[in-house]
């Protein structure tokens, strides 16, 4: 017999059980779903690098491109490529009012130029962040952006409440679906590697190697990169390895390069290959 105490119990497990349920959201960012899942992601396939560093910084063009995106989704309805957006400003210069306006349109990554130290890291970090709210398990480092989402809201298929829950930086947040991707690019950014991916809220580390060689005074890749910038890019990519951290790379060299990068321990690629 099933006693009233009982029937209370399963009650309450039961309702555990749904709001758990509930709880499991599909994650909306596909880079960040397949990184979780061990999975590399290569550019342009998984996701597509939208340059508004050394290509204009056209926010009409970038709005045409995402709803361009817009259009390709997946079986739940997600985004099937990720939008991830590089700046045009180097770390040392104010760039919190790019990254509002970049993600207000709905980019789910920014990839920030030139970090070299971990206080530019850590501004990154906060100028992607809302400020917390009160039921935030995560609240530092303390947010700054401001709140005006509503193109993001459209296109990432949510309300404002769901979207100021989400809206936060993976994987400091395990529900977020924002990816921060700092670049190391000069002698003075491999120097400071280190305590640079110690920063809360860091994604991943994009390396630009012709940057490196050139502040190495080896000159660009060419290819390939000269020996001593390749030197720092491995001490780059053992660092980010002995953290746990994802690290990208922009494959100029074929496929042969791209199978090493791989093999290497790179997650995060760009093939620039012609398609």
């Amino acid at each position: 017999m099933i006693t009233r105490a009982s029937f209370a119990i399963i009650a309450a497990a039961s309702l555990l059980a749904a709001q758990q349920t509930a709880t499991k959201k599909v994650r909306l960012n596909n880079t960040i779903a397949k990184l979780e899942k061990g999975e590399a992601v290569i550019h342009p396939k998984d996701w597509m690098f939208i340059d508004m560093e050394h290509g204009p910084y056209l926010i009409d063009h970038l709005q045409a491109t995402l709803a361009d995106l817009d259009k390709k989704r997946d079986a739940n309805g997600n985004l099937s490529i990720t939008p991830i957006v590089r700046i045009p400003q180097d770390g040392d210069e104010d760039f919190r009012w790019t990254v509002k306006q970049v993600l207000d349109s709905g980019a789910q990554g920014i990839i920030f130029p030139h970090i070299e130290s971990r206080e530019q890291a850590l501004h990154a970090v906060q100028a992607m962040r809302y400020p917390a709210q009160r039921d935030n398990p995560h609240p530092e480092p303390a947010g700054k952006r401001g709140w005006a989402p509503q193109r993001a809201v459209r296109l990432w298929h949510l309300n404002q409440d769901e979207y100021l829950q989400r809206a936060d930086v993976w994987p400091l947040n395990p529900n977020g679906e924002l990816l921060a991707l700092v670049m190391i690019e000069t002698a003075e950014g491999a120097k400071h590697i280190r305590e640079i991916i110690d920063v809360p809220g860091v994604g991943g580390v994009l390396l630009g190697p012709s940057d490196l060689g050139v502040s190495l005074g080896v000159g660009p890749a060419s290819p390939l990169p000269k020996p001593a910038a390749e030197d720092a890019i491995q001490t780059v990519l053992k660092a980010c390895l002995d953290r746990h951290v994802y690290c990208a790379y922009p494959v100029l060299g074929g496929e042969e390069e791209l199978r090493k990068r791989l093999t290497e321990g790179f997650k995060i690629l760009m093939d620039f290959r012609p398609q």
